[in-house]
Formats: structure tokens, sequence, C-alpha cells
């Protein structure tokens, strides 16, 4: 049985660790509701999230990432008063913090679509239709994840980072959206492992800086309406 409806929860400004320890208990509860439905032939249905937040400044590490795209000794990070993970998301090394809408949907996709490729294209466009509405034209860029300003040239610079992880069709992680964030903080690492390209913001593209709360209604809206879900 499908359930559609989603909790959305925004967590404000949160410690990263905290973040990710509070994601973790939520898609491991969806876990065991899948299991016990599947070793006990029962249809309980399993519950849907869409978390917003922001991050004090910190430098997170997937998977496939290098160390060495990390380009702060531990000392210089105290310095910047960061801090930094490895972390269980695919994708390279990327930063949060306030300004940044980072978005952790928690979804199982049994009760949406199973197709990793479709849910990342998805979280994109709703990325893109909120720059559309400022009037901001984004797209992607070829192999690579996360949404782009002239994704299409030499100019291209990225907006929006993602990584995702999901087992048993059940995500966690998700995007980091930079709208007011202090771009300096990307000069630090190899942003996504890639060295030629710029980044931005929304406040860098639009000269001035948006009302953040905004942007995430706006956002909540196209992901709701692309995903098809009903937002609680």
């Amino acid at each position: 049985m499908q359930n559609k409806k989603v909790t959305f929860i925004d967590w404000g400004l949160v410690d990263y660790q905290e973040a990710w320890d509070r994601q973790e208990e939520i898609f491991n509860k969806t876990l065991a509701v899948k299991h016990e439905n599947r070793v006990n032939s029962t249809e309980v249905p399993t519950e849907n999230f869409l978390i917003f937040n922001e991050h004090p400044h910190v430098y997170t590490l997937g998977k496939s990432g290098k160390p060495e795209h990390l380009l702060l000794d531990e000392k210089a990070l105290e310095e910047k008063e960061a801090t930094y993970y490895k972390i269980n998301r695919g994708g390279d090394i990327t930063y949060h913090g306030p300004g940044q809408i980072v978005g952790y949907p928690i979804l199982d996709l049994d009760n949406f679509f199973t197709d990793i490729h479709l849910y990342l294209r998805t979280l994109e466009e709703a990325i893109i239709l909120t720059l559309n509405d400022y009037g901001i034209q984004a797209g992607r860029y070829p192999s690579f994840t996360g949404v782009w300003i002239d994704g299409d040239n030499e100019k291209a610079r990225k907006i929006c980072a993602m990584g995702v992880r999901a087992s048993r069709w059940v995500t966690m992680h998700g995007f980091a959206f930079n709208v007011n964030a202090d771009l300096s903080y990307f000069g630090n690492i190899v942003p996504c492992g890639i060295d030629d390209k710029d980044v931005t913001s929304m406040e860098r593209e639009l000269g001035y800086k948006p009302n953040i709360d905004e942007v995430k209604d706006k956002l909540k809206g196209h992901i709701a309406n692309l995903f098809a879900m009903e937002l609680v």
C-alpha cells in the first residue's frame, strides 16, 4: 500500500552530527518496517519525511571522495570554525554552512517510484524550478549530478550539490542549495572533485540576498508537486 503523505520538518540551524544521527534513526525505523512487512507478509505503511535545515560550517566527504580534496589541515579547520566528516552518501567532498538550504528527503521510494536516477533528476528539477521563480536560468551539467548555471559552456558554476544514500529504496542525505552561503568556504576544497568549475549562490547571481524562508517555501512546493506527495 503506497503512502504519499510526507511529513515536512525544518530543523533550523543544527549541528551536522546531530542531524546525521536524527536521519539515521528515521532511516533505520523505516527499514525496520519494511523488513517486518516482508518477513510477516504485513502491509504496514512506511512513513516519509522531507527535512530542511542549515548547518554550522562543515565539510563532508562521501564514499567515493578523495581526502586530499580537503585543502585544510586540522589547525586550519579550527581557525575556520569548521568541522569535517567522512559519511556514507555517494559523491565527493562538499561544504555546508549558514545560508544554504540542506534538504534531507527520507522517502520510501516504493511509495513513489523505484528509480534512483529519476529520483536525483526530480530533486534537481525542483531546484531548477525554484531558481526559475527568481529569474535564474539553471540546468544540468553533463555527467554530473546537481544543478548548474551556464552548465553548457566554460562558465559553468554549481549552485546545488547532491549526494544520496539508498537502501531497499529508502533514501537519506540529499542536497545542498546555495542561497546566501559564504562562498569563500568552497575555496578550501575541490568541490565534488571538480577543480575547474566555479561555485555560485542565489545571492551572487541576483545581486541581493533573497529571503531564505521564502525560497524554502517555493522549493518545498515544487518538490511536493513533482513527487505528487501530500505534505503534512
